[in-house]
């Protein structure tokens, strides 16, 4: 429990919609813990300490310790509702960790030595299918990220659940295949005509002939007709 976040949190006595805009109304953040086989709590937030902590990532995957007087709840952030118009937080749902029991949690994949990849230095392109894998973790063992190395990737290679690094004791959700994290996509067709033209248009330049100065300005000047004999 060392390393969980820890939420200030207060009791909220009513539930319903009506109790739940009176908590927004005194500038808290109604929220909910539930789970573990136990009833529902019913708390609010401080809404800084939300905001916080979603902008951090990872944040669906770490532990937080949410307290309330002299107790203390171990919990996942489950779902996080805000307004359609300020963004504001509206709503916090809570889950609790059952001692004993694994839990379905989204771990973020990290992906590492990109600048070093032969297929991206190529002009490959990086095709994320998942930001996030889903898998079940001991409470006290959740990762905050796994890692996937790119650095020996080439275009059309691809990083599987297998590949990653971090994944020891946790079992994914997807069981029946190595499923795909990423692939490196060869460049779209558009890059490689920019590519390729650009590259005609520096080859013919360095092979045009050089002009000298005089033939140059020659050239530049205005062509003139010739000259006619005076009138009488």
């Amino acid at each position: 429990m060392a390393n969980d976040t820890i939420f200030e949190a207060e009791a909220r006595e009513h539930a319903g919609k009506g109790a739940a805009r009176a908590t927004r109304r005194q500038g808290r953040v109604p929220a909910v813990i539930y789970g573990a086989h136990q009833p529902p709590a019913l708390i609010s937030l401080e809404p800084r300490s939300v905001l916080r902590e979603i902008h951090r990532p990872g944040w669906r995957s770490r532990l937080f310790a949410v307290t309330v007087g002299s107790q203390t709840t171990r919990a996942l952030i489950r779902d996080v509702q805000f307004h359609p118009v300020t963004e504001a937080v509206e709503h916090v749902d809570f889950q609790r960790l059952a001692a004993g029991e694994k839990m379905r949690v989204a771990v973020a994949v990290r992906y590492l030595n990109e600048g070093v990849s032969p297929g991206l230095k190529r002009g490959g392109v990086l095709n994320v299918i998942r930001h996030a894998v889903e898998c079940y973790c001991d409470p006290d063992q959740v990762p905050a990220h796994f890692d996937a190395d790119l650095s020996e990737l080439d275009i059309n290679d691809t990083v599987r659940w297998s590949n990653l690094v971090g994944t020891d004791g946790i079992r994914p959700t997807i069981i029946d295949r190595d499923f795909v994290i990423a692939t490196v996509a060869a460049p779209t067709k558009g890059a490689e005509a920019t590519a390729e033209g650009a590259e005609a248009a520096t080859t013919a330049t360095a092979a045009a002939p050089a002009v000298a100065p005089e033939a140059a300005a020659a050239a530049a000047a205005p062509t003139r007709g010739p000259a006619r004999a005076p009138r009488k």
